[in-house]
């Protein structure tokens, strides 16, 4: 084989990464050299590679200023409606790399670098994941931030700046460790302090009802510190804002108290306030009652709200009213989206401020907010609905619990007034739940408080009409919505798989980068025999690169012409990691049933962070890891099947593992998954989907055609079918022997022999209380396996799917979502107007 080209040279020959203008080469090797010199300056003189990064940093981010003072002055002067996305994560990733990508700088300054002595590629691996996040959520708002500002749009994502993002995972002898992620270690170049935006934000005290109004007092008051991160549009010019929070103590924090006896003690409680932006809950799709969790969630809320306010009143045409307590057109110029039921309190909060500080009238106010908000639901699975205890809302924030109370009210009263006598039905709507604990639904809040909710898969959006959402649904069913989910084709493609961007790009012109549905255009090209080598031919370069990768990082040495069979995402019983484990386990007992057999050979890749105190997740990655140790190091088996957990799953792994794989592995049990998004990214970069009938892969299936994915396994009707029935795993277990075999080896010891009862937990649950139902389809999945491994055997028509799911991709772009979201829930109009950029003067 020959020996493939540097990445550097190949780089070179892409050119959707941007014309490397002499020029623009010149300019950047300049500045960076001016950046690295004041670096050196300062501390010493001899350059590390951090320093080249940095240097490189704040080279590229110099391109970002003008264009982001630009279009804020622009959106000032427009004054357009400002959308503004809650999400408690954003799940960014590096930054370096997307910033050149839709500056349209990449190749300048990959050439810069290069004439440098440096390799570009070395110096984006310095850079730190920003975590804030912890799957899906969080990636899908950064997503929606990139999309945002590509379609022009006058948009705000607000949050926290978590000083410790999601925790770093290490394998220890099998087993997850968490690692704190220290980030913000050497500084975050793309992010700027604004000290002069800080807002108090409080907690505690009590209530009083005066004459002139209610009054909330004696607060503990904690300021809210903003940094601004600039967020590009693609070659737009275009440069939007995150803001997210750090929490301060005030300098008087514990010393108003008088005679304090210890001014020392005061001082180091200081860390009590701070520690409310410490540290990112690590669950995923679980929710945990901790006050911490609720202080974080009022803590966005209220500083977000305060600016939000701000920046209607001081706007050019905010209103004509000299003490500006004109809210009337505050719907016309704000929209808020709430990101999961985790900002809820934006709608207790909003209406605070309008009807005790500025003085609206109850129904005026309540009005505005509905007006003002919309929510996104994110899940279905109970144990992840935020249920907060009264008690604590009483304790931390007695006003908002008098607030919620009086909405409650109404509400009910509303509902009784359409169904009188149905009393089932208020205390099924009912913001508060009875019972020894008292608690509120934060879903039901949010459904009453908006006036749009949706899903985020068409399977989805029915679910929550028909189950979750019911009695709303009869309710108002105009309220509810599907939007589809999408990933942004900027980072997960283009950024992420540049050598499969440039082969479509040579095929169909660049405009597909903005218009994802164009690789429709694809389509006649599936029979074409050179675009079909040239589709392959980037696959395997992606393989090869990767297992490089893992040869290097993780000392292991992997067959690049074996399928890459790949399950990446949060672990969690739900997405049934498990039944991938049986099928593996499967696939080595017929190995050494048959070993003269021709098997096609798998590199099977799992990946994904469990829950720290998620005791069954955890169980789930020791039992890939000491499956791995049995499989791979079976002589009889030899490279025909190896088993590999990927350590510390997150964005930047994401982005080299997706383009490299064959299978992508999207198994939850049908109603389970919302959407997922993965899905997504694995079919846009030429992996094949083997899944059930879930989330996006519903829609996916009917883009491409349901012939060209694996699709197997129960349905929803089915999961409910058996639910009636009532599922017994005994059944299956006892009607499949390969099922049993590979069963009673986990239960036995046989991949754990130092401790042959590791796994009990996992065949006891898998046995008698499987929510899941893996063991039901086993027989579906194994055998939809067998029909993966024949196609593979044939690449031409593998490669053939691979190009129908891509130019079937398109309408997975979060483009096409956002663009939804825009017209149908913010009522704003996405706009392709370029502002100039900062070298051509304005008019």
């Amino acid at each position: 084989m020959a020996k493939p080209l540097t990445d550097s040279e190949k780089r070179k020959q892409i050119s959707v990464r941007g014309l490397a203008g002499l020029g623009d080469v010149a300019e950047v090797r300049k500045s960076f050299n001016r950046h690295l010199h004041f670096t050196l300056v300062k501390d010493r003189n001899v350059a590390t590679p951090r320093d080249y990064f940095f240097a490189l940093a704040h080279t590229v981010r110099d391109h970002l200023v003008g264009r982001w003072i630009r279009t804020q002055q622009h959106y000032y002067e427009r004054d357009p409606k400002r959308i503004y996305y809650l999400s408690l994560e954003f799940y960014m990733g590096r930054t370096l790399q997307n910033t050149m990508v839709n500056l349209g700088l990449q190749n300048a300054c990959d050439e810069a670098i290069y004439q440098l002595g440096l390799d570009l590629e070395e110096l984006e691996e310095i850079e730190e994941d920003a975590g804030l996040g912890n799957g899906g959520l969080g990636r899908l708002a950064a997503c929606f931030l990139d999309s945002m500002a590509t379609l022009g749009l006058a948009a705000y994502g607000y949050g926290i700046r978590y000083e410790f993002g999601i925790f770093n995972q290490k394998i220890v002898n099998g087993w997850q460790v968490e690692e704190a992620d220290d980030w913000l270690r050497y500084g975050n170049p793309w992010e700027k302090a604004r000290p002069e935006y800080m807002l108090p934000v409080h907690f505690y005290g009590h209530v009083e009802h005066t004459p002139d109004g209610v009054k909330w007092l004696d607060t503990q008051v904690v300021l809210a510190m903003p940094y601004d991160t600039p967020v590009p549009g693609y070659k737009n010019n275009t440069v939007n804002t995150m803001r997210l929070w750090s929490a301060k103590a005030p300098n008087d924090f514990k010393l108003q108290d008088f005679n304090v006896g210890d001014y020392i003690e005061a001082v180091l409680d200081r860390n009590l306030a701070e520690n409310i932006s410490r540290v990112l809950y690590p669950n995923d799709n679980f929710f945990e009652g901790k006050e911490l969790r609720l202080k974080q969630e009022y803590f966005v809320v209220a500083a977000t709200l305060q600016d939000i306010i701000r920046r209607f009143k001081s706007s050019k045409f905010g209103c004509r009213d000299p003490v500006r307590t004109c809210f009337e057109t505050f719907p016309d110029k704000v929209a808020i989206q709430l990101n999961d039921t985790h900002p809820a309190l934006s709608i207790p909060e909003l209406m605070r401020i309008l009807v005790d500080v500025e003085k609206v009238d109850w129904d005026k106010a309540w009005e505005i907010t509905k007006k003002t908000c919309a929510y996104t639901n994110h899940t279905v699975l109970p144990e992840a609905l935020e249920r907060w205890p009264v008690s604590m809302f009483e304790k931390l924030l007695p006003r908002h619990l008098e607030i919620i109370y009086a909405i409650n009210q109404r509400h009910l009263d509303h509902v009784a007034a359409l169904f009188p006598g149905d009393v089932d039905r208020l205390r099924r709507m009912s913001v508060i739940e009875e019972g020894d604990c008292k608690r509120i639904n934060m879903a039901h809040l949010c459904v009453i408080g908006s006036h749009a909710v949706n899903g985020v898969a068409r399977i989805h959006s029915e679910i929550v009409k028909q189950s979750v959402f019911k009695d709303f649904y009869e309710l108002e069913p105009e309220k509810f919505q599907n939007k589809t989910n999408g990933i942004t084709p900027r980072r997960w493609l283009l950024l992420c798989n540049p050598g499969l961007a440039d082969t479509i790009v040579e095929k169909i012109g660049e405009e597909f980068l903005t218009d994802l549905s164009q690789l429709k255009k694809l389509l006649p090209l599936v029979n074409d025999e050179a675009f079909i080598r040239d589709v392959a031919k980037v696959k395997q370069e992606n393989k090869l690169k990767f297992s490089a990768f893992l040869e290097k990082e993780y000392k292991v040495k992997i067959n690049p012409s074996s399928m890459f069979d790949v399950h990446v995402k949060r672990i969690h019983e739900y997405k049934r990691q498990l039944l991938n484990c049986l099928h593996v386990v499967t696939l080595y007992n017929r190995i050494k049933r048959d070993p003269a057999k021709a098997f096609v050979p798998r590199t099977v890749m799992i990946g994904g962070k469990a829950a720290p105190g998620y005791h069954m997740a955890k169980l789930i990655i020791k039992l890939v890891t000491s499956i791995g140790d049995v499989v791979n190091h079976d002589p009889v088996v030899g490279d025909r099947l190896k088993v590999i957990f990927l350590e510390n799953y997150r964005v930047s792994l994401a982005e080299k593992v997706i383009p490299a794989a064959d299978l992508s592995q999207q198994i939850s049990t049908a109603g389970t998954e919302a959407s997922g998004t993965g899905n997504m990214k694995f079919m846009l970069n030429g992996a094949l989907t083997i899944g059930t009938m879930d989330g996006a892969n519903v829609e996916m299936a009917e883009e491409a055609g349901a012939e060209n994915l694996f699709i197997f396994g129960l349905r929803v009707e089915d999961v409910e079918a058996l639910d009636q029935k009532g599922y017994n795993a005994k059944e299956y277990y006892d009607r499949l022997p390969e099922l049993k075999q590979a069963v009673d080896q986990i239960s036995s010891g046989f991949f754990s022999p130092r401790e042959p009862d590791c796994f009990r937990d996992i065949v006891n649950m898998l046995m008698h209380h499987d929510r899941f139902k893996v063991f039901a389809d086993y027989e579906a999945y194994v055998q939809c396996q067998a029909q993966v491994d024949q196609l593979y055997r044939n690449p031409k028509g593998w490669t053939k799917k691979v190009i129908r799911n891509i130019a079937c991709s398109g309408k997975f772009s979060s483009d096409r979502t956002i663009t939804e979201y825009a017209r149908e829930i913010w009522g704003v109009e996405p706009s392709d107007l370029q502002i100039p950029p900062p070298n051509i003067p304005r008019d």
